[in-house]
């Protein structure tokens, strides 16, 4: 069984979005129907979250640690207890291809990877349209969406069930959980495959839900530049 996780805190205007396009790729026919298991951890959710999420065949977790490690951390495990034997992790403001899990999978398979770093791109730069011309230039500059890259995100991220235990799972960290987890990967020798095959696309929102995560990152650009 393969297990996606999503952490969810206030995520009511892209949540929906993001679980569509998560079935969507549970339904590929390259996985040869292997059953797709999602966990939806909701972590301190005061909007519509919960009505949304239950509205999808997904498995919700409920907790109040207001603390993305530990969400993806509990999200993990229930999937681990349910023998998912691979963990695809994503975000509630993202949308995943329709070939996002065949994709991972196939890094798996035949490459031999234990993990997958995937790249993401931003459909919507509307936040930042004030400095859109310097932030565009200013992020192609330093971003590389292409095999062989260096990005480590939550949004577009893969591990076999085996490496990710070894590894010690996700720490509960506030932020930089998913590079805590793969720098932990890559201590125990694992194999990562830093890839551009796996496609997400995820917002360029400037209130961040996770404080110096890749919002911020492009917030804290975008207030450098001159107007």
């Amino acid at each position: 069984m393969i297990g996606v996780l999503i952490p969810v805190h206030d995520e009511e205007d892209g949540l929906a979005l993001c679980l569509e396009s998560v079935l969507r790729a549970a339904a590929h026919g390259d996985l040869a129907g292997e059953p797709v298991m999602i966990a939806v951890a909701l972590d301190a959710c005061t909007d519509r979250s919960a009505q949304i999420a239950g509205a999808y065949p997904v498995t919700t977790l409920r907790l109040e640690a207001r603390n993305v490690g530990a969400a993806r951390a509990a999200a993990a495990a229930c999937l681990l207890d349910a023998g998912a034997r691979w963990l695809a992790c994503t975000d509630a403001d993202t949308v995943v291809a329709e070939d996002w899990l065949q994709r991972q999978l196939q890094l798996h398979h035949e490459d031999g990877a234990d993990a997958v770093c995937g790249t993401v791109s931003v459909a919507d730069w509307t936040p930042h349209l004030a400095r859109l011309q310097q932030l565009l230039q200013r992020f192609h500059a330093a971003y590389t969406d292409a095999d062989g890259h260096a990005h480590i995100h939550g949004a577009n991220l893969g591990v076999c069930a085996r490496a990710y235990l070894r590894a010690g799972g996700f720490p509960a960290l506030g932020c930089s959980e998913d590079v805590a987890l793969v720098r932990a990967l890559e201590a125990d020798g694992a194999r990562i495959a830093w890839s551009a095959a796996p496609r997400v696309v995820t917002s360029a929102r400037i209130a961040s839900k996770a404080r110096g995560g890749f919002g911020d990152t492009l917030s804290a650009w975008s207030q450098a530049l001159p107007l």
